[in-house]
């Protein structure tokens, strides 16, 4: 892991990419180009050393520091009900709740809602699991949902990461991405109501959830 050592120079990283990818309202449209995009080395070196206080909430995203939505009731229950069913159908398998994960190949440190990665939890005491350890990753989406599509056409596609799930609270659907690479997914299918959703890790179905189960 990169360590940087002059505060200055966190100083000035911080500084730089601060900076929103799209301006809020009344403030400038214009933002000057072009931006510092940081490795995922340099932001867990920014982490370690206590830069961001406990209530900024980012992630790293494509070598920039994105702000965290924070959850509304809807979205924070079918979070659970996801963390749920995963762990009932993947006994043994560690399931990540809001957590980094590293994916250096796209200078992205991004925190899925949920994440089923191999080994034992106590495996990732000193790291965060990478792309090879991440069987599948889910985000739920209401007001993010073109936020999270586009995560995955830019970033897990491209990471290789082999399965992603949107749960889609507008549209009341599970939305399941496929065959990741260097373009995004190039398979997606919608589940339903009434349908059920199909658990593939290494290419081979090894359980179903009730889309109704995953919606609040």
């Amino acid at each position: 892991m990169g360590t940087i050592h002059e505060a200055s120079q966190e100083n000035r990283i911080m500084a730089t990419v601060a900076t929103p990818m799209s301006s809020p309202p009344g403030a400038p449209g214009w933002i000057p180009s072009p931006l510092y995009r940081m490795s995922v080395e340099e932001y867990e070196a920014m982490v370690a050393s206590g830069l961001f206080p406990e209530r900024k909430r980012v992630h790293l995203i494509r070598g920039l520091l994105v702000e965290k939505m924070t959850q509304n009731p809807p979205h924070a229950i079918a979070d659970d009900l996801c963390g749920q069913e995963l762990a009932r159908a993947l006994p043994g398998w560690y399931i990540r709740s809001a957590k980094p994960i590293r994916l250096p190949e796209q200078s992205s440190a991004p925190e899925p809602d949920r994440c089923v990665v191999r080994g034992p939890a106590r495996q990732y005491r000193n790291r965060h699991p990478e792309p090879s350890e991440i069987v599948l990753v889910v985000e739920v989406s209401d007001s993010s949902l073109a936020d999270d599509r586009e995560v995955g056409a830019e970033v897990y596609g491209p990471a290789g990461l082999p399965v992603y799930w949107i749960v889609n609270l507008v549209d009341r659907q599970i939305e399941v991405q496929t065959d990741p690479g260097p373009s995004g997914y190039t398979s997606r299918t919608v589940y339903q109501a009434g349908a059920t959703v199909p658990i593939v890790i290494d290419g081979q179905e090894i359980g179903r959830i009730a889309v109704e189960t995953l919606l609040p």
